[in-house]
This record gives C-alpha cells, sequence and structure tokens, in this order.
C-alpha cells in the first residue's frame, strides 16, 4: 500500500519529532542528576534568626570506584551559597571557603557543624524551621544534583533529636551563634 505525500510528510515529521523529544530529554537528564552513584543523607540547615548566614550539612557518599569532587552549590532561596570548612587556629575557630570537596571512591564525606558546610548567604524570603529549601550540588564532571535541606531550629543537631551541636559551629570569627530562646 503506497501512502499519500501528506501521510509520509506527517510520519517523517513525527519521527522527527520524537527522537528530537527523546535527545532534549536524555540531555536534560544527564545535566539535571548527579553520578549515579552519589546520593546524599541527612540533609539540613541551621536557621539563625536576623538574616544571619546559614549553615547547610549532609552526608556524601559515593558508591563508584572513583573520587567525585564537589564544587559548587547553590539555591534560589539564597543570594551566595558558598563550600566552607571550619578549622581551629590558635583557639579560635576559623570558617574558610573551599574550591573543591573531593568524596573517595567508595567512601562518604560528612558535612558537620565544627568541619565541611555549606555557607547560605542573604536568603532572598523568610526561611523558618520546618521549610524544604532546594540545594543544587554542583559536580567537577558538570552534573548536578538536586536536594531537599531540612530547615531546623539553631540547637538542632546532624541526628534531628538534639540540643547539642549549635556551640560547635559558634565562636567562629564574625559569626556569633545565638543560644535558643535568645
Amino acid at each position: 500500500m503506497h501512502l499519500s505525500t501528506p501521510w509520509r510528510a506527517l510520519g517523517r515529521r513525527s519521527c522527527l519529532a520524537l527522537l528530537a523529544g527523546a535527545a532534549l530529554g536524555f540531555s536534560a537528564g544527564a545535566l539535571a542528576q548527579a553520578p549515579s552513584a552519589v546520593h546524599v543523607t541527612g540533609a539540613w540547615i541551621r536557621w539563625l534568626p536576623a538574616g544571619l548566614p546559614a549553615g547547610g550539612y549532609m552526608v556524601l557518599h559515593n558508591d563508584s570506584n572513583r573520587p567525585v569532587a564537589l564544587v559548587a552549590a547553590s539555591s534560589p532561596d539564597y543570594g551566595q551559597t558558598m563550600l566552607h570548612h571550619s578549622e581551629m587556629r590558635d583557639g579560635t575557630m576559623h570558617m574558610l571557603p573551599v574550591a573543591r570537596v573531593e568524596v573517595p571512591a567508595h567512601g562518604e564525606l560528612q558535612f558537620k557543624p565544627g568541619g565541611y558546610h555549606i555557607m547560605l548567604m542573604q536568603a532572598r524570603h523568610e526561611v523558618h524551621p520546618g521549610d524544604q529549601v532546594p540545594v543544587v550540588l554542583r559536580f567537577a564532571d558538570g552534573r548536578q544534583m538536586r536536594v531537599p535541606f531540612e530547615v531546623r531550629k539553631p540547637g538542632a543537631s546532624g541526628d534531628g533529636q538534639g540540643p547539642g551541636d549549635a556551640q560547635q559551629h559558634g565562636g567562629m570569627q564574625g559569626m556569633p551563634m545565638p543560644q535558643p530562646g535568645h
């Protein structure tokens, strides 16, 4: 059976549209997801009052045979987002920006109070304990991962249970830590 010209043209256009859609879907999916061997657990943000910068914490897991490098983070809810590391120098805790953080092959890296963290500054709107804040993690290979971070009260710990580690993150140069209830 011979199809008329309009049907043949429609068939070609449909095939081209399907192929183009599949190609766009594949490339968008590749950009939107981090390496499949990388995943995040325990993502949370310590909320601070009065527009003070907030700290983001998580555990990055790498199940692959190669190290993976996190090179940036961003959030639509904050104007500035940076990777930081806290370290003790001469009895004073200092926060230092870092350009990349490597997660070892078949290993994990904890972002926790007093260590690596994501510094979230210049909130674009009010953020409150209980909110979910999206954070996009960008890796050295160009892939990215969007992760929801739970906003917790100032005295929260990484396990979601405790009143306890606010003091670990406090006392950093230029970063006073308000105590709960103040």
